[in-house]
């Protein structure tokens, strides 16, 4: 009996010592838990972000498909996955490495190429491979833009050159500069996601490549005079805007790059009022100016909202984002009419109206409607003066020099080196078949056993 009595007495002590084992550890472990939990939730939430911006790809696709006329559909698809395909490798041997490598004179990165910080020894070094993915997505996205303002007469295989000097190199400069801790990151320019520096500098890039690429055949008479050439398929198009659309969340929510950050809540927010904004704002503009809420109009409205918050998602209230995605919205159509009749330009999708324009817009009104009780920092209509307006000027104008020049000059050279347009038989013909030896709608042929 006594002995029954000395196992219950250990089964108590056992028992107790177990429960306050329970409670002692997370004392003793605490700060390593959170840590760690952290470091898992937020690699988590990054990746899926990247997932969403990649999905983006699609978007663009369809967009760009839909814009555009059934000939060159197939030559269309088959360059999104390329610029994807190669930017992915270019980035990461090169571009990743000179956008956030050891700044050299606030310029350009000098090391981590090929990845080489990523290791999975150490959680910093695992969390490099997650922080590659998401920014090689959007080096994709800046690339993709530029085929749909040189779509239908451009050589596929100059394609492919310049996506790849532009994932390698053009772009990761501009990056490095703001996000980098490069020159303009040090004087203070705030672009949260990247209206200037994924947008404005796809944006520029396709301003260079179409002037120097010249318009489609029939786009223009010889008086000036500029002639509309339709896309085949709106539903398309209004499918990628909406894929798009869905895929932004992870562009502007993921850039804050920390799932444990509430702010997530409100940066959604304005994405989404932003949008829906540029929406309504582009179909009242377009419908007062033409007459008819033009489609077509409409769907780039809501990617002129989106691009026009990506900068500020982070630091303004939802109303400035509606103000900011509705002022966007109208701007996209005066763009569009601009570069087309006046400048004589022609971009097939409007992707310099959208991303270049309201790029730069999206980026200034960073300087206008930042609120501190939002990002830290005040614009110029919530009492913070002209300093972060000015900041925000600066690297508008730093990036357009940059990306323009030097996409200049790397299209003139493929231009004068492997061509950049293919030939008018090609163009009448369609890509997909000169290009690519298909067609995108071969099922429509009629075939007999005679």
């Amino acid at each position: 009996m006594f002995k029954e009595l000395i196992n219950k007495l250990r089964l108590k002590e056992l028992i107790a010592f177990s429960f306050l084992f329970s409670f002692a550890l997370p004392v003793f472990a605490g700060e390593a838990t959170v840590t760690s939990n952290k470091l898992a939730i937020d690699t988590i939430w990054v990746l899926l972000a990247a997932f969403l911006v990649f999905f983006m790809q699609a978007g663009f696709a369809m967009v760009e498909t839909g814009f555009t006329r059934a000939k060159n559909a197939a030559n269309i698809l088959t360059k999104n996955l390329m610029d994807f395909s190669i930017g992915s490798i270019f980035y990461w041997m090169i571009g990743f490495g000179i956008m956030f490598g050891t700044t050299t004179l606030g310029l350009f990165g000098s090391d981590n190429f090929f990845l080489s910080g990523a290791t999975l020894a150490t959680p910093e070094g695992a969390w490099q491979y997650a922080y590659w993915v998401f920014q090689m997505v959007f080096a994709a996205t800046a690339a993709t833009i530029v085929s749909g303002a040189m779509a239908e007469r451009t050589k596929f295989t100059s394609y492919l050159i310049y996506t790849g000097f532009i994932t390698a190199f053009l772009y990761p400069v501009a990056g490095h500069w703001i996000w980098g801790g490069g020159w303009l990151e040090k004087l203070g320019i705030i672009d949260f996601a990247g209206s200037t520096v994924v947008h404005s500098v796809g944006g520029w890039a396709a301003l260079a490549g179409a002037i120097l690429l010249g318009p489609r055949l029939g786009k223009y008479n010889k008086d000036g005079s500029s002639n509309a050439i339709p896309g085949h398929n709106i539903p398309l198009a209004a499918l990628g805007v909406i894929i798009l659309w869905f895929g932004w969340y992870g562009f502007n929510a993921g850039s804050a790059l920390s799932g444990t950050d509430l702010s997530l809540a409100a940066i959604v927010t304005t994405t989404k009022l932003a949008a829906a904004a540029g929406s309504i704002l582009a179909m009242v503009t377009v419908w007062i100016k033409y007459g008819k809420p033009d489609t077509s109009m409409i769907l780039n409205g809501a990617l002129a909202g989106l691009v026009s918050i990506t900068a500020g998602c982070a630091n303004v209230s939802p109303l400035s984002a509606i103000i900011i995605g509705g002022f966007g919205g109208i701007v996209v159509v005066y763009a569009v009419e601009f570069i087309d009749k006046v400048l004589k330009i022609d971009d097939p999708v409007g992707a310099i109206s959208v991303h270049g324009v309201c790029g730069a817009w999206g980026t200034l009104a960073v300087g206008l409607f930042a609120q501190e009780s939002y990002g830290g920092v005040n614009g110029l209509f919530f009492g913070g003066g002209l300093s972060q307006l000015w900041a925000q000027l600066i690297g508008v104008v730093a990036v357009f020099a940059w990306i323009f020049a030097g996409s200049f000059l790397l299209f003139y050279l493929i231009k004068k080196t492997v061509g950049l347009r293919v030939s008018d038989q090609e163009q009448l013909k369609g890509l997909d078949v000169g290009e690519h030896g298909m067609e995108a709608y071969a099922g429509f042929q009629i075939f007999t056993t005679e």
